[in-house]
């Protein structure tokens, strides 16, 4: 989702926007002590997400790793974000507003977001304890990037006829399965290619 600074709260306390975000009309983030209002997502945005969280929750059932998207908090130290999916396996209550436990963070980028998410959040997600993998995927193109902690959060990437595993929770999507009805260039192409011939 897309981050617009808050120009009504250009600065809040902690314990400001805890309070504030419960009354909140719109979801925000908080960074660095700044207040930062999610925008609206688009189709293939939602696509990807929805197509994460519904797997993730297929192969999880009957497992203490519960998954979330978007509207669950994450504590990173004294900042707080929204990410696109997220899978916790920590015990958690139905008081939590936030997870502090995750074992795999998903965003889904796009231009808006690209920036933050690769840098400011990739630093935070990366010195959470508990986080094994961090997952970014492309929306405007075909793009699986994955960051290991057991591999030095170094990337490794995936494209259409690749499979990949997300070791934390032991499932294996396709990205093709990952990008289903997602409308970009790569998709167009790849879904003609597929077509069968006339000749």
């Amino acid at each position: 989702m897309a981050l617009t600074k808050d120009s009504g709260n250009v600065y809040l306390s902690e314990e400001e926007y805890l309070k504030s975000e419960e009354a909140s009309e719109v979801k925000r983030e908080y960074i660095d002590g700044r207040v930062y209002a999610m925008a609206g997502a688009g189709y293939n945005h939602n696509c990807i997400a929805v197509n994460i969280l519904s797997n993730f929750r297929n192969e999880l059932k009957g497992t203490p790793c519960a998954t979330f998207m978007a509207d669950m908090k994450v504590r990173l130290g004294n900042d707080y974000v929204y990410p696109d999916v997220l899978v916790d396996c920590g015990i958690m209550s139905g008081d939590d507003y936030f997870s502090t436990t995750p074992v795999i963070i998903v965003e889904v980028l796009s231009r808006s977001t690209r920036k933050t998410d690769t840098t400011i959040k990739l630093l935070r997600y990366s010195n959470l304890p508990s986080l094994k993998e961090y997952v970014m995927i492309e929306s405007d193109f075909v793009s699986v990037q994955v960051l290991r902690k057991n591999k030095h959060w170094l990337s490794e990437y995936y494209f259409l006829g690749d499979s990949v595993t997300f070791e934390s929770i032991g499932v294996t999507l396709t990205v093709e399965e990952i990008y289903d009805r997602v409308d970009n260039g790569d998709m167009r192409e790849f879904k003609q290619e597929k077509r069968p011939s006339n000749d």
